[in-house]
């Protein structure tokens, strides 16, 4: 019956609907589809809604719906209101939310309400897969854990295609409209965060790990998927993100482009003849989805010119012989894993999550990703002897910089302990956010 309704009577029906039924309904065939996202409708919607907080209340809608006039409605994109409208209703009010955010840490330099923000702003996270036959899934996050610096997402539920078969992988933020629509069916606004194809996929790819039942393949940027042994089929994923603009990365990108990080550059230094290579603060942290196994913080770190080797400026935060700084880690390394149906624990395996402030303390470098802990080939260095047993690393490398942590396990105490932690930072980056030439 709808069908042979002309457009004229059914534009004249749409009028009358509620946002949730007008939504829906643009899902029952094209023509509706179409007629549903007309800009004047959701126009008028949007101002009886939101008209008082835009100065545009009037006595009467219909005078609003007047003094609008059809050629400015019409400048718009089609659908430009009806968006506008759910991203009003979720909330999308970015400015409100970055004020929450000014308050920062100053332990870790970060905004200390993030994880409260994320929760008030119910965001969530999916993953999309696509395998080589153009078979496409989505899903959202499973689990949610917290740190100081961080969050890390599992994936655990769904029909995931064979690893050897993925073409691409995509993670978005998603801000759901709290509609009551069918959930299949409810709007929201998604920023893409990271996006794999399979050629990126082939070449990063890397096993960090692994116990009987799974091994983790690391991916870039993060991304850690758990395989069955002996299987190619996926059991989990996993992956974390820092919080230096977790929320605008989160939610402020659209779904085929990522949010664009702003250059903060200092004021240029003309006097100081070493700027750029002191007055750096980090703090790093050690974690798992269960407990936090390290975290320190060490302010006032340097690098002499002397220090500059092979395009690296060196921040020495622990040194072998220096026992000062040097720490227990208050738990095991590992990285406890679960699927739909089984779970486990990879040994040697974590999150770290970096940051690095610099003489302003404003972030610099952040990387929060998974790490292996690996057994170390040299023999212990001379003035180790209060460490006897043996000795591991940790390292981490990217374009912009590396780490590399020594850990070494006390046999009498069956402890660990990080003896020496260094930080390097590429000069590329350096010169460029502080106008040198080192």
């Amino acid at each position: 019956m709808v069908l042979i309704l002309p457009p004229e009577i059914l534009m004249k029906i749409l009028w009358n609907l509620d946002a949730s039924s007008l939504y829906c309904i643009g899902y029952v065939n094209k023509l509706l589809y179409k007629l549903a996202k007309n800009n004047a409708m959701w126009r008028k919607m949007y101002s009886a809604k939101y008209g008082e907080s835009k100065n545009l209340k009037a006595k009467r809608m219909d005078e609003v719906v007047e003094k609008l006039s059809v050629m400015k409605v019409q400048e718009r994109p089609e659908g430009y209101w009806r968006r506008l409208y759910f991203r009003t209703v979720a909330g999308y009010n970015h400015t409100k939310w970055l004020k929450e955010l000014r308050t920062i840490n100053p332990f870790t330099g970060l905004p200390s309400h993030t994880e409260r923000v994320l929760r008030e702003q119910r965001v969530a996270w999916e993953i999309t897969v696509c395998d080589r036959s153009v078979c496409e899934g989505t899903f959202e996050q499973s689990h949610t854990y917290y740190s100081d610096s961080s969050v890390t997402l599992c994936w655990t539920n769904g029909s995931w295609p064979a690893f050897h078969q993925l073409s691409t992988v995509q993670l978005h933020g998603v801000k759901r409209v709290p509609l009551k629509c069918p959930s299949a069916i409810k709007p929201g606004w998604r920023s893409l965060m990271a996006q794999l194809d399979i050629d990126t996929i082939s070449k990063s790819s890397q096993v960090i790990g692994g116990d009987r039942l799974v091994k983790l393949v690391l991916l870039s940027p993060g991304i850690v998927i758990g395989i069955w042994r002996g299987q190619s089929s996926i059991a989990f994923v996993m992956a974390t993100f820092h919080y230096h603009r977790l929320l605008e990365r989160s939610l402020l990108g659209s779904s085929v482009c990522p949010y664009t990080i702003p250059e903060n550059r200092p004021l240029f230094d003309d006097v100081d003849p070493n700027y750029g290579l002191h007055g750096y603060t980090l703090h790093i942290t050690l974690h798992n989805t269960v407990t936090e196994i390290m975290s320190g913080h060490f302010p006032q770190l340097f690098c002499r010119k002397g220090q500059i080797n092979e395009g690296f400026i060196q921040l020495n935060a622990i040194i072998r012989s220096n026992q000062s700084r040097q720490t227990p880690l208050s738990a095991r390394v590992s990285l406890p894993w679960r699927s739909d149906a089984l779970e486990g624990t990879v040994k040697n395996c974590c999150m770290m999550s970096l940051t690095l402030l610099d003489e302003s303390q404003i972030p610099f470098w952040c990387v929060s990703t998974p790490v292996s802990m690996v057994l170390a080939n040299e023999e212990p260095f001379s003035y180790d002897y209060d460490y006897q047993g043996q000795h591991f690393l940790i390292k981490y490398q990217d374009a912009e910089g590396k780490v590399q942590m020594d850990v070494v396990l006390l046999e009498e105490q069956r402890q660990f302990f990080l003896i020496n932690l260094v930080v390097y930072i590429s000069t590329v980056k350096v010169n460029q956010h502080f106008g040198r030439a080192y």
